[in-house]
This record gives C-alpha cells, structure tokens and sequence, in this order.
C-alpha cells in the first residue's frame, strides 16, 4: 500500500469521546498505510466540551475539504454519532470507498442506514469485538482496496 495513500478516520467527537482509545489505537495502526487526515479524532487532549478551536462552519469545511482529498473513509461506528452518519453520507456521495468498524453491543444495534449500505467491496462493515483484531481487518479491507 503506497505511503501515498490519504485516510479519513471518523469517530464520534462531540457524539461522546468513550472509545477515545480505541480511536487512537486505530489510527496509530493506520499510519503505517498512509497520512491519517484526521489524526485530531484520537487526540486525548482535544476536549469538545471546552470552547472549540473553530467555529461550526470553520470544522464542518475543514473536514468536507479533507473528506474531498482523502482516498478512503474508515470509521468506527460504535458510539453513534450525527457527525460520523453525515461524514460517511458525504464520502458515499463523492464515491469514496467506506469501511465501518462495529462493536456488537448488548441491547444496541448499527443503524440498518449504516449496516445496510455494505455492498461487500467499496462500502463495508465490519463486526469485531476487540480493539487487538483491527489491524488484521484494516488490512484485509486495504488490501481489497488496492484491488478495486
């Protein structure tokens, strides 16, 4: 996979920050593929809840823009989250390839919006159960990538 490579990471920012770690431990396997975008979503010391950086309108373009040069979207999609639905929304819409990671919870379920969309190759969804079996996952979902 060419260190070329441009990946967008969503998860859940303003949504809740419960999987901050899983975030980070995704993104860190990440970068051994390529630049990660949107490094900041695993950021510990980024706090939603103090007075934001940018404004609404400032986050909502910076992210479209990096959404718009990224080769690929791959999202954790546990804690849901309308910022993550409207990124992926957006990715679909200018045919980038998405892969949803999920935690299969008790007494929660994927949006059927979300789960519904996997047509197995350029949208995707992937159960697993813990944090260790995501690197395996990314580079299978890479490597199918690299075949489109």
């Amino acid at each position: 996979m060419s260190s070329e490579l441009k990946i967008y990471f969503a998860g859940s920012m303003r949504g809740g920050r419960n999987d901050i770690d899983i975030y980070y431990k995704i993104i860190e396997n990440l970068k051994q593929y390529g630049q990660v975008l949107t490094e900041f979503v695993g950021d510990k010391t980024v706090d939603c809840e103090v007075a934001p950086v940018l404004d609404e309108i400032s986050i909502h373009d910076r992210d479209v823009s990096m959404l718009e040069k990224c080769n690929c979207v791959i999202a954790e999609v546990t804690q849901p989250s309308l910022g993550v639905g409207y990124e992926i929304g957006r990715a679909v819409a200018m045919k980038k390839p998405v892969f949803c990671l999920y935690r299969p919870q008790q007494g929660k379920l994927l949006s059927a919006m979300i789960r519904g969309a996997d047509n197995g190759s350029t949208f995707k969804v992937t159960d697993y159960n813990d944090v260790s079996e995501v690197p395996e996952l990314l580079k299978d979902y890479l490597h199918l990538l690299n075949s489109l």
